[in-house]
């Protein structure tokens, strides 16, 4: 189960120019979403790790997306 709403997924791709999104659009950009999120978090934790620390920062979230 998708831990994203998907309500607001929806509205992203409305703010982006779509008059109408299916459903299906939007669980798809839902899991790509938090497939790429995961990915960040984990290289930001990797960093933060790296760097000595528990708390991960703004700066390791920069990074790992960098």
């Amino acid at each position: 189960m998708a831990e994203l709403p998907i309500a607001p997924v929806t509205r992203i791709v409305r703010n982006a120019g779509a008059e109408r999104v299916s459903e299906e659009a939007s669980q798809e950009l839902v899991r790509l979403l938090e497939e790429y999120g995961e990915k960040i978090a984990k290289k930001a934790v990797s960093l933060a790790k790296h760097a000595g620390r528990k708390t991960v920062k703004v700066e390791d979230v920069l990074e790992a997306v960098a």
